[in-house]
């Protein structure tokens, strides 16, 4: 899949940023960060297997030590091949590219090692057509509704690139902030899904409404800091990636920042409930949410913007009206309790001869 992305990507890389109005003073260096970002997607996705399994084995310290010497890695290399080597856009592209490789790199090798000293009574194939059946069960939806996902982001991102470089660039650096927060929250769900399936395996299913309540609790934590710092400090966080950005585009990033964060406890519930249902396999209910806050966000974001003729911050409030009916929806399902249906059936009484 890495591979058909890559020579999809380097052909119809540029193509694509046409189709998203990429303005003309911009469209150079994006085509050139992008050519060579795109040559990452086999590191990008070996390091996601590698993840998941260290996640599925209880592990999830190692692919934090990973994603954070990655991140050192990335911006200490920044800083060499823009400063020192004067490399410009393609030095951060090349920064990203090389810390993700070798991360991935060494995550594999580490991975490799740990699953060796697993004890086994048989020797496994090299590649099993049945693992990979149980797989693609759960993985195929799981990538199209990703997919679907990312095709609905770029419709979001030609509708503001067409407000011009500033908003862009306040989009841009709010999307990041805004990325970070969501990221948390995504992640703490992945655990709770791995907790979900593991106490189904082990017929515990009391365990999943205790799990998803300190779920909820930690997600409200983490949530807290993020709303109050993009409240009343976005300007300083727009400031961590505009260092003399114009003044359209701080606003565009602030108003971005003011009307998202505070439903950050929201969208955490999805996220929580979300990591519920794809813990029990409940595939239908999670993409059937997951499309709902899409198309919302798309079909709003252009209706706010084409029909009723609003600025940029049209786009910003279809992100509230999505996220809440979809957290709706995922609590209705998890409400529903998909996970009874994968416990063991009761044996059948048989009336004894007389």
């Amino acid at each position: 899949m890495s591979v058909i992305l890559t020579v999809f990507g380097v052909w119809q890389g540029q193509n694509m940023l046409r189709m998203l109005q990429t303005p003309e003073n911009i469209f150079t260096d994006g085509a050139l960060y992008l050519n060579i970002y795109i040559y990452g997607f086999l590191f990008l996705f070996l390091y996601n297997v590698c993840t998941g399994i260290f996640t599925a084995l209880g592990d999830s310290k190692t692919p934090l030590y990973f994603l954070i010497g990655s991140s050192v890695g990335n911006i200490l290399l920044d800083l060499l091949f823009v400063i020192v080597f004067d490399m410009g856009v393609a030095g951060v592209a090349w920064a990203t590219f090389a810390a993700q490789g070798i991360s991935s790199l060494l995550a594999l090798a580490a991975l490799l090692h740990r699953l060796k000293q697993i004890p086994t009574t048989k020797r496994f194939p090299l590649f099993s057509f049945h693992l990979l059946g149980q797989i693609s069960v759960i993985a195929v939806p799981s990538i199209l509704q990703q997919s679907f996902v990312s095709v609905g982001n770029l419709f979001i991102q030609s509708l503001v690139n067409s407000f011009g470089s500033a908003v862009i660039a306040g989009y841009s650096s709010a999307i990041k902030l805004n990325t970070f927060s969501v990221t948390c929250m995504s992640t703490l769900a992945n655990g709770l899904s791995s907790f979900t399936a593991q106490n189904i395996g082990a017929h515990k299913e009391s365990r999943i409404t205790e799990g998803l309540k300190e779920s909820l609790r930690m997600g409200a934590l983490v949530c807290l800091p993020f709303v109050v710092i993009y409240l009343f400090l976005g300007r300083y966080a727009i400031g961590l990636f505009l260092d003399n950005g114009s003044p359209n585009a701080i606003h565009a990033g602030m108003m971005f920042l003011r009307i998202v964060s505070p439903f950050y406890f929201v969208v955490m519930v999805k996220a929580m409930c979300d990591g519920v249902l794809r813990g029990t396999s409940s595939i239908a209910y999670f993409t059937t949410t997951t499309f709902t806050d899409l198309v919302l966000r798309v079909v709003l974001a252009y209706f706010f913007v084409k029909m009723l003729s609003m600025d940029s911050t049209g786009i910003w409030l279809s992100w509230p009206v999505g996220w809440t009916l979809s957290a709706a929806m995922s609590f209705c399902f998890y409400r529903m309790r998909p996970w009874q249906h994968h416990g063991p059936k009761p044996k059948r009484r048989v009336a004894a001869k007389s």
